[in-house]
């Protein structure tokens, strides 16, 4: 076993100004989203050529920093904003716009031990617990981690702090933390790098970089014991049964249920529930729309999870309250 990288998923926000005679909206913010959010951008601008998205991938950091002091039209996280984050940025609103996830066997206490640095090489006996019948190296573990500021970081953490007392009252949960061991790479493109490039790496990527870079990823031990692997089906099963908060603010990281993989989230578009500008406020509030309906079909084929369909008819009445100068602009009968 040279190398191996879990999956996480993530978090969004929104920006604009007038470019020629075109409708230009800014944003800003996760990685983990960035394929298929150029593609629904790209996609949106041919129905509409009278308005273009440019949005930069900078990290759920960056995204958040962004949105709150209003650079960016809206702002992209795979973490949902804290408390604390919110009263800074008062009256954005979060937008689930689709889920992601974090086959060598893990079990949680293990991969915990192997970010806590206390699990060195891939020989170990509680890798070869995990393992019985895999021939196993006596190969020294490199972690791989963010550097920046990220949503996948906090999923991750979220995730490694409900299975590991050691790592809730360690390093904790956030999107940025003081990791006790290996090398960090900024966005999911450096972790990507560091394992690709590094021998005996472990690192953490959304399914998606996993699958495009063909990394191997690890087989979990779900909250009900059971051994899953990282795939569509998992990272819904995972949605399936939680409850979902009238600001999407969710964990929904080792859930119960059958196949549910235990790390998993939704990723976000961070928008101000009331519009400033007329002609930003309605075109970027219809591209959301848009987006978690008929965007949703091109989630798959790019490796992310389509919103389930609770999830969808609760955002359709989320937008239909958001308003531009304090009008809404979506109909119910939209």
């Amino acid at each position: 076993m040279k190398k191996t990288i879990l999956t996480v998923a993530a978090a969004l926000a929104v920006s604009g100004a007038v470019l020629a005679d075109k409708l230009l909206i800014n944003g800003a913010g996760a990685t983990f989203p960035f394929p298929l959010y150029s593609k629904w951008f790209s996609q949106y601008n041919k129905l509409h050529p009278d308005i273009q998205i440019n949005y930069q991938s900078i990290g759920s950091g960056g995204g958040i920093k962004q949105i709150t002091e209003r650079t960016v039209d809206f702002g992209a996280s795979d973490a949902p904003l804290t408390d604390e984050q919110l009263q800074k940025a008062s009256g954005v609103q979060h937008i689930p716009t689709v889920m992601g996830v974090q086959q060598l066997r893990i079990a949680p206490e293990t991969l915990a031990a192997i970010y806590l640095g206390k699990v060195t090489k891939w020989n170990d006996a509680a890798l070869k617990n995990d393992n019985p019948t895999a021939k196993l190296p006596d190969t020294a573990i490199t972690v791989a981690h963010r550097s920046d500021g990220s949503g996948t970081t906090n999923i991750f953490t979220d995730y490694l702090s409900k299975v590991s007392p050691d790592w809730k009252s360690g390093p904790g949960k956030g999107t940025s933390v003081n990791w006790p061991a290996g090398l960090g790479g900024k966005g999911n493109e450096g972790v990507t790098g560091l394992v690709k490039q590094t021998e005996g790496a472990v690192g953490y990527v959304e399914l998606a970089y996993a699958n495009q870079n063909k990394l191997p990823t690890a087989e979990l031990k779900s909250h009900d014991g059971q051994w899953v692997k990282a795939s569509l089906e998992s990272v819904s099963a995972a949605a399936a049964k939680a409850a979902i908060p009238e600001d999407y603010r969710v964990s929904i990281t080792d859930q119960p249920g059958d196949g549910a993989y235990p790390t998993a989230a939704f990723t976000y578009l961070l928008v101000y529930r009331d519009q400033q500008d007329a002609a930003k406020g309605s075109a970027l509030l219809n591209f959301i729309w848009w987006a978690v309906h008929d965007g949703q079909k091109e989630a798959a084929a790019l490796d992310y999870a389509p919103l389930p369909k609770p999830v969808v008819e609760k955002v359709e009445q989320t937008l239909k309250r958001m308003t531009v100068n304090g009008k809404p602009v979506l109909a119910s009968s939209k």
